[in-house]
């Protein structure tokens, strides 16, 4: 070793060890210690801490290459988000609130970026390694195709083997879980009433299953089962499509094979696919158009060039829009990434986005105008500002005069403000009064625009409060607890909502099974799994997501980049939501497996 080697080492070596100290000192900022901040400090712990991330760090700094500005940054910015949402989630987790004078956050803000932004590229290193191996291997082995009709067995197989480990489960919920929304949505039909606030086409599924199927049997239960069964059926085909699209892209056994086994088994997999929300099919609808981007990705003159391919696209992106509202949103703005990413096949991206566009708006029209139904309804796209109006009124109150909280009134009485609830806005946003709005819009965005000026750091915490479930992994979702539905209160937990709204009812032919999904749904049971526990976070999957998105970009992978941007755009628009549940981002679970594979470059 010469000495301009042995000084570099040196440095590096004292970086890694102010950087480890100073990353010890600020972990407890990301920690959610309820105020014992001596469990840590005060604890062997925190020297095994040190240890590590000297070790981490020194290892790091000494095994990458340290003047690739391209791959520093996307790593610097990603850890920048990372550490950001730790420091917030913990501050909005424990008080409700990020302080944002105090100084320990504004300290561990760039110490902890620097920490992360290290391992990052390391870990980044490792992926690339393993990228090398597998071309190398690949190089001498050719993995044979399964024959056509060998391929219609498997695919057969899947289909059933899927439906068969989820009817137990359908047996011990029995007649599923019609929750969420459910009711509301079948009354509709059976009323001849119906409004907008629901997707017609699902509301017309929905409530169509239930009540034909009582009209003829005189049983709401097996209607009920009758719709789970039919989407079980969708689901599983999508799911079924998936492993055959991995198998087609010669995607490793071993994943698919484990793919295979969590969509069977994996609780929050199986929850949603009984349950009788319209998130399991936007999910499914959501996953095949990702597939679709994924194609078109890899080669766009060869999609362009397969009839089949087109279809796919538009289909699956009208289904996706059909069954929720802010894949409108996002589908949009998609749109107008791949305007700009396909310069050379613009015309037929536009096209193919504006047939996509044209039937959802034929579909969801004609049935508006077929069925009379009612709109007018403008909370659920200002849920952010009725909460950020409700928690300043109520947190401060002085900033708002006495013509201020006139005009508050005319849009949001007393009794709502009093009900504000900083996870959820259902409480207040249910009183809203749509008509003094629509009456004089202007005058109420004026008022939005005044408080906000004087009190702007309420307005961001009320957002942070309504959606921190989706972004801060340690989050224990309890958005419902205390509320009281119609078997049950909510208590520790919100994760699923494990209930049968009238006219249904629970009868578990299976009550050890039902009792295993109720603990999942209501309790904190599998949050006190250290590592598996991450499974069940929005949050905690989001950001590995997020890592892979950051990796893929690194990488120049830029058709793995537009599905991840697919998922991303969907998740801005959950953010801007009523709350946080897994329901909201249930393409997170659902692709899975999809995201796996893409990490490992297997597609």
């Amino acid at each position: 070793m010469n000495d301009n080697e042995f000084r570099i080492k040196l440095k590096l070596n004292t970086v890694a060890f102010f950087l480890a100290t100073a990353g010890t000192l600020c972990f407890p900022q990301i920690l959610n210690l309820k105020d014992n901040i001596l469990g840590f400090t005060n604890s062997i712990f925190a020297v095994f801490v040190w240890c590590l991330c000297l070790y981490s760090v020194n290892w790091s700094l000494h095994t990458i290459d340290l003047k690739d500005r391209r791959g520093w940054v996307i790593a610097g910015a990603f850890s920048f988000l990372f550490t950001t949402a730790m420091l917030f989630g913990v501050r909005l987790d424990s008080v409700e609130n990020v302080d944002f004078k105090d100084w320990r956050l504004w300290i561990s803000l760039p110490v902890l970026t620097c920490l992360f932004m290290i391992l990052v590229r390391k870990f980044w290193n490792f992926l690339g390694g393993m990228e090398e191996r597998k071309a190398r291997l690949s190089r001498h082995i050719k993995l044979p195709s399964a024959p056509k009709k060998a391929t219609r067995y498997i695919d057969l197989f899947t289909f059933l083997f899927l439906f068969v480990c989820w009817l137990p489960v359908l047996l011990a919920v029995y007649p599923g879980f019609f929750v969420y929304d459910a009711q509301d949505e079948w009354l509709q039909v059976a009323s001849r009433t119906f409004d907008t606030h629901h997707p017609l086409v699902h509301v017309l599924l929905l409530g169509g299953i239930v009540c034909g199927v009582h009209k003829v049997t005189d049983s709401y239960n097996l209607g009920i089962a009758c719709y789970t069964i039919v989407q079980m059926g969708v689901v599983s085909g999508v799911f079924t499509y998936l492993l055959h699209y991995m198998r087609q892209r010669k995607v490793s056994k071993m994943i698919r094979v484990l793919a295979l086994l969590y969509f069977a088994f994996f609780p929050v997999i199986v929850m949603f696919t009984l349950c009788s929300a319209k998130d399991a099919l936007f999910s499914a609808a959501l996953l095949l158009l990702l597939l679709s981007l994924l194609d078109l990705g890899r080669d766009e003159d060869a999609f362009f060039s397969v009839k089949k391919n087109k279809v796919f696209l538009v289909l699956s992106g009208t289904a996706m829009m059909l069954l929720r509202k802010n894949g409108v949103y996002a589908f949009a703005v998609m749109t107008l990434v791949l305007l700009f990413c396909y310069k050379k096949n613009r015309k037929k991206v536009m096209l193919l986005f504006a047939m996509a566009f044209t039937m959802y708006f034929l579909v969801n029209t004609g049935l508006t105008v077929a069925l009379h139904a009612k709109d007018g309804e403008n909370q659920e796209i200002l849920t952010v500002p009725i909460q950020q109006l409700a928690r300043t009124y109520k947190f401060n109150k002085e900033a708002f005069e006495a013509e201020d909280i006139v005009s508050l009134h005319e849009i949001l009485p007393e009794e709502a403000l009093a009900l504000y609830n900083p996870k959820l806005s259902d409480p207040v946003k249910i009183l809203f009064r749509n008509s003094a709005y629509e009456a004089d819009k202007s005058k109420y965005v004026r008022l939005w625009l005044r408080i906000g000026l004087k009190k702007p750091l309420s307005y961001i915490n009320a957002w942070l409060m309504n959606s921190y479930g989706f972004w801060y992994p340690d989050t224990v979702i309890d958005v419902y607890s205390g509320n009281t539905v119609f078997t049950f209160t909510y208590g520790e937990s919100s994760y699923f909502g494990y209930e049968v709204e009238e006219p249904g009812y629970r009868d578990s032919k299976i009550p050890w099974l039902d009792e295993v999904y109720r603990r999942l749904a209501l309790e904190i049971s599998q949050e006190k799994i250290p590592i598996y526990s991450m499974l069940y976070s929005p949050g905690g999957i989001f950001w590995c997501i997020a890592f892979v998105f950051s990796y893929v970009l690194y990488r120049r992978k830029y058709h793995l980049v537009i599905p991840y941007l697919m998922v991303l755009l969907v998740w801005l628009t959950v953010i801007l939501g009523p709350t946080y549940l897994p329901r909201y981002v249930l393409i997170f679970w659902y692709g899975l497996p999809l995201f796996a594979a893409m990490m490992l470059n297997e597609i």
